[in-house]
């Protein structure tokens, strides 16, 4: 194996370890939509989240602070940013698995 496939096959591992990393991070963010609703004239806070094909809801008070908003919002933000180095990753992986699978002049 030439030195260059030794530093790309490195390379491979370590965006494994990385997309890994990524996606048990993006799992323990709880992800979710805050939704109010009006019920006999009153508004209720529900956060609004997916299992599997169904969406739960969960009560989170009739009066929601700005700093529980905030840090929703915070939520959202790293989700996205998980998302989008996850993205990344997958394509460095593909192009690093096809630049392997090349022939090696001898």
């Amino acid at each position: 194996m030439g030195f260059i496939k030794s530093v790309l096959s490195e390379e491979l591992d370590n965006s494994l370890k990385m997309l890994e990393g990524y996606r048990d991070a993006l799992k323990s963010n709880q992800g979710g939509c805050l939704v109010k609703k009006k019920i006999r004239g009153r508004d209720y806070w529900y956060l609004a989240v997916r299992e599997g094909r169904k969406v739960k809801f969960i009560y989170k008070g009739k009066i929601f602070s700005q700093q529980d908003l905030a840090e929703l919002e915070r939520g959202k933000k790293l989700r996205e940013k998980h998302k989008k180095l996850i993205r990344d990753l997958n394509k460095r992986i593909k192009y690093i698995r096809k630049s392997l699978r090349g022939k090696e002049d001898v």
